[in-house]
Formats: structure tokens, sequence, C-alpha cells
């Protein structure tokens, strides 16, 4: 599921890539970290087989999708204290394309989208 650490500042960084669910336990333990950097492989369940017209599902691969009742994005919305940012995406993931809805709607609800080469102090 991913790591959280902290540096010596006592700041708390979680690094999650590759999440298949959200419970009340990750919610509290995210709440208390500054930094969130959160699977973002993929942005619906069937993402794949759409795509490719075949394969395993989000779920299946171990994956939360980000969009949807149960993504990320809705199961997520209440943490207030981390910064947060999608990381380890997919190519597929509509979400890359700064000008569609999907990249609109993860800026609008407050996260971020990783690019390759950013530097992140903690």
């Amino acid at each position: 599921m991913g790591v959280i650490a902290s540096s010596s500042s006592g700041r708390r960084m979680a690094y999650m890539p590759a999440v298949p669910d959200v419970d009340d336990s990750l919610l509290k333990q995210l709440e208390e970290t500054d930094l969130l950097l959160f699977d973002g492989t993929f942005w619906s369940d069937d993402e794949l087989i759409r795509v490719q017209g075949s394969g395993s599902t989000a779920g299946e691969m171990g994956h939360i999708p980000v969009s949807g009742a149960e993504g990320s994005l809705r199961k997520l919305a209440g943490l207030q204290r981390p910064r947060k940012v999608f990381v380890h995406i997919n190519n597929t993931n509509p979400m890359l394309d700064e000008s569609g809805p999907e990249y609109a709607q993860v800026r609008a609800a407050g996260w971020e989208v990783a690019e390759d080469g950013w530097s992140l102090d903690l």
C-alpha cells in the first residue's frame, strides 16, 4: 500500500502508490500527514478495458480509481490537513490532460497531479 515517513522537522509524508481501498483507519492516518502522495493510477475502474478492449479492472490490480462513488476523490474529500498530490498515474488516465474535464475536477477538489521531475520539500 505505502509508507508514512517523518522528516527531522517532524513533518510527515504519506507515499501511497497502490491503494486498493480507503477505510476509516487509513483516513485517520492520512489526516495526520502534511503531504499526501496518493495512488492516481486509473481514473475509472474499467479504464484499461475501455481503452484497450481487454484487461483487468483497477480494483483487480489493487488500485482504487480516482473517480466514482467509491473513488479516491470522494473517499478522501474530507481530508483538510495534507497537501494532496496524485502520483503513479497510468498514461491512460485522462486527468493527465490539463485541458480536460477530469483534470479540472481534480484541481477543483484541491488535488495536484504530479509531473515528472518534481522536487518536493517536507
